[in-house]
């Protein structure tokens, strides 16, 4: 992935992975594990999603054809679990991802598909790389509004 397009997709994830950690720094464990919907959504289990139910399906599995379990929800964090662990997952898992995407080209094909989700698939890596874009920045914003609320920080408001 040594192309301009390639790159510049990757600088776009990588801002978003910054935002995904930067909006919840500082925020304590109490705070990142409370439950703030009525589905018992959590800012630490957003993050443990996006560590394992997006990079690491996503890159790991679909692109590179790694045979994972996963858990049946990847939004609750096991209490075993500390809030530094599951960070700690999420940048290891999209470090993987990096090594991932360094050695795969834009227009390569999937290398595995979920049996459980048969009915449509991506193209390509290009495709699996937007849309990890796009479900990032989707909770980014996720994240952002739910900080705002708990202790009034922002990250980045134009106003």
């Amino acid at each position: 992935m040594a192309d301009a397009e390639a790159a510049g997709l990757r600088r776009v994830l990588a801002g978003q992975r910054r935002h995904v950690l930067g909006i919840l720094d500082g925020l304590p464990d109490d705070a990142l594990r409370r439950p703030v919907l009525p589905s018992g959504w959590s800012c630490l289990g957003l993050v443990h999603h996006l560590a394992v139910g997006v990079e690491r399906f996503w890159f790991r599995s679909v692109v590179a054809g790694e045979r994972l379990d996963y858990p049946d929800d990847d939004w609750l964090v096991p209490a075993e679990l500390s809030a530094d662990e599951v960070f700690a997952r999420y940048r290891d898992e999209a470090e993987r991802a990096d090594a991932i995407l360094d050695r795969t080209p834009l227009d390569a094909p999937p290398a595995a598909w979920p049996d459980w989700w048969p009915d449509w698939r991506y193209a390509d890596l290009s495709a699996v790389l937007l849309h990890v874009i796009a479900e990032t920045a989707t909770h980014a914003g996720h994240l952002d509004a739910v900080r705002e609320l708990i202790d009034g920080r922002t990250w980045l408001v134009v106003g």
